[in-house]
């Protein structure tokens, strides 16, 4: 089972690294449920040996890309997340004193908090893009404005995997230019 959902995943990555032009050091937030993806109700049977699959297919992702990671942890954490503590200090992420649990932040954040350099956990980020398995709701770790990313390959496991990327806000009204043109300087 762990090989199949591996495949699902690596074609998922495939197609979001497709579609998303992914820059250096842009905040990537990773919701996951690996209950969810066994097939059971979030939160009830976490696995190590599917967060492990996860993670190294997400480093993988890191390596291409030049993203970093953020984990999100459960509800029972507030849905803080895990980091690099170098990554947490270089943005001035506020560190929460926790250490992320199976019960109490997830197989996939503990995962992630255990496998990293130097692991810590932080209350809040705004991600450049998310993905989200098994329905753990990284919304709020986004940016302003969320706009969906459709892949062809809609699970890893039985867990549904919604795909996120960010944009700049629109602001402005009927007079507002959204795309650069060379040479208008006008401001009548």
């Amino acid at each position: 089972m762990i090989q199949e959902c591996e495949q699902q995943l690596e074609a998922v990555l495939t197609e979001f690294k497709e579609q998303v032009a992914f820059k250096q050091g842009q905040l990537l937030v990773v919701g996951c449920s690996t209950s969810e993806v066994i097939g059971e109700r979030i939160g009830t049977s976490g696995t190590v040996e599917v967060a492990e699959m996860i993670y190294r297919c997400l480093k993988k992702l890191q390596v291409e890309t030049g993203i970093v990671l953020a984990f999100q942890c459960c509800e029972h954490l507030n849905r803080a997340l895990v980091v690099e503590r170098t990554v947490a200090e270089e943005r001035r992420f506020d560190e929460v004193s926790v250490v992320p649990v199976r019960k109490a932040g997830g197989a996939m954040a503990t995962y992630a908090f255990q496998a990293m350099d130097d692991g810590v956990v932080v209350e809040f980020l705004k991600a450049d893009a998310g993905i989200d398995i098994g329905n753990t709701l990284i919304g709020m770790h986004l940016k302003h404005v969320a706009v969906p990313v459709r892949v062809q390959q809609k699970s890893v496991g039985q867990a549904h995997v919604t795909l996120a990327k960010v944009r700049p806000k629109l602001i402005g009204g009927v007079r507002a230019v959204y795309e650069r043109e060379t040479g208008n300087l006008s401001c009548t």
